[in-house]
């Protein structure tokens, strides 16, 4: 037991979407200094949100592993799903309750951000009155993943919108559109469902799949070529918005340098040849005798630049 009088400091520390790496300093931080670390976990395997600090924990820390009595599986239990999940947050959080009243401070590890779809919430929702309470951001995977796809999502006055692929193949169909961006989370046993409503709302052109982004095991593939019943959960579908890159009749055309002789100083000196590139929206260099103009493709500036 801790000598000490004044309960601990719960904290909910996201860990971004699964690069130890991407953690952040205040994160590491925490988790290095907490007393007792709690992780979900499933009942068969290893804990996902552990192996991201693994390297990070401590023999003097306590473990507290949280394992979920139930994940995708069916269950007998009279209240259902939502029935045995709230029983088994209210066990973790006297459990962890019982921590910080014997002056222990605890660092409750949540993929991802604590707040957004994160499990952190539930214990929140039952401690964070209690208890002093601090949640550190983490990088959601939606976010992870448009960098890994390098592809940006919203542009200007776009909306983005996420959805859970656990709604209905209606409900989906009927919030995707043509025009702005979305994120389609959750995937796992619901990608058909899911590629289905894209199809259906005719943005299946558009779509981006990566599962498991940042981790070590992040596969990138053609929605086409996604095999349904091997889709893991820590998945997702990105649409990004119809807006062009406003550098988009550049971008996908070599650079090009051109040292242009300007004549003794009249314009009328100046040849055809010289006035056709000056009027293509040059960058202009003032070399005293010469002016140097710049065409390029800020993409492949190295590779695909021409001179002449």
């Amino acid at each position: 037991m801790i000598e000490s009088t004044m309960p601990g400091k719960l904290f909910g520390v996201g860990l971004g979407p699964g690069d130890p790496e991407l953690i952040t300093l205040k994160a590491l931080r925490t988790i290095r200094q907490a007393h007792v670390v709690a992780y979900p976990t499933a009942k068969h395997g290893q804990s996902n949100a552990r192996c991201i600090v693994n390297l990070e924990l401590t023999r003097e820390q306590i473990e507290m592993p949280m394992i979920y009595p139930i994940t995708t599986e069916s269950t007998g239990h009279p209240g259902g799903y939502e029935a045995i999940i709230a029983q088994f947050y209210d066990q973790m959080a006297e459990q962890i309750a019982a921590h910080l009243l014997e002056g222990r401070d605890v660092a409750v590890l949540c993929e991802g951000d604590p707040f957004f779809y994160g499990s952190f919430m539930y214990l929140h929702d039952r401690l964070a009155h209690r208890f002093s309470t601090s949640v550190i951001p983490g990088i959601p995977s939606v976010m992870a993943a448009a960098a890994r796809l390098g592809t940006p999502l919203v542009r200007r006055d776009s909306e983005l919108t996420i959805l859970p692929a656990t709604l209905s193949e209606d409900a989906l169909t009927a919030r995707l559109n043509p025009h702005d961006a979305f994120a389609i989370i959750k995937l796992g046993r619901n990608f058909t469902k899911a590629k289905n409503a894209l199809s259906r709302a005719k943005v299946s052109d558009k779509a981006l799949y990566i599962e498991r982004a940042t981790m070590s095991q992040e596969r990138i593939v053609p929605l086409s070529e996604v095999n349904s019943p091997s889709v893991p959960y820590f998945s997702l579908i990105l649409v990004p918005d119809s807006r062009q890159s406003q550098h988009s009749d550049i971008v996908n055309s070599p650079g090009q340098v051109a040292v242009v002789g300007l004549g003794p100083g009249s314009a009328e000196w100046i040849t055809p040849e010289a006035s056709k590139h000056s009027l293509r929206r040059p960058i202009w260099l003032d070399t005293s005798d010469i002016w140097i103009e710049f065409h390029f493709d800020p993409v492949s500036v190295v590779s695909d630049l021409t001179t002449r």
